[in-house]
């Protein structure tokens, strides 16, 4: 089926302000990680696959509003023949048979009408795990295809993590202890000593 291309991001832009609670290094220790564009903005085009869905994310991080944006976020999701749940091949091949139409509509979203919005990105960011392991190395595969193409920085992220750091900013949660509890994954989580640390699971 085709990619919607109706919004897929309708949220208005977030403070920056509930992600500094916790002593996260500032931007200018990760040089060669990412870097702002030309128009002083940290775009990084996010690409999910860890289980049965596939989705590509455009964010922008504006220091001018100190915001933070989701641009575009669409995504596919493979649902499997009645009782039979998902299983990693066929996972697999849905999010490669998809991946790339999910990277086009995004950044045509996120830049409409232009020829090369790949110019705007900082990094392509990417689930390394934990996850499906078919599904999670097709998403990678892509990123880092367009990390070497495009000559753009490649960052690997924790699905955990992008969680917790997510549920932060909703709740504003400061320094949490996290009962984090998943298909894989049951944990107790907190920062300590600069990251995430597993103090039970």
């Amino acid at each position: 089926a085709p990619i919607s291309s109706s919004s897929t991001a309708s949220d208005p832009p977030c403070p920056i302000a509930p992600l500094h609670n916790l002593p996260i290094p500032p931007p200018s220790h990760f040089p060669h990680l990412y870097k702002p564009n030309s128009d002083g903005q940290t775009v990084i085009l996010g690409i999910e696959g860890s289980a049965n869905k596939c989705g590509v994310g455009v964010l922008c991080y504006n220091p001018t509003t100190q915001t933070y944006q989701t641009l575009s976020n669409p995504r596919k999701t493979y649902v499997s023949p009645a009782g039979c749940g998902f299983l990693p091949k066929e996972t697999s091949w849905h999010h490669q048979a998809h991946v790339v139409a999910l990277i086009r509509a995004a950044l045509s979203e996120a830049y409409p009408n232009e020829s090369h919005p790949e110019r705007h990105l900082s990094a392509i960011a990417f689930t390394l795990g934990p996850g499906m392991g078919g599904p999670l190395r097709s998403c990678a595969m892509a990123a880092r295809t367009l990390s070497l193409l495009w000559k753009i920085p490649l960052i690997a992220v924790n699905h955990c993590i992008a969680h917790i750091e997510m549920g932060r900013v909703a709740t504003s949660a400061s320094d949490p202890v996290v009962l984090y509890v998943s298909g894989g994954n049951t944990q107790v989580i907190a920062y300590s000593d600069g990251r995430y640390r597993i103090f039970g699971e």
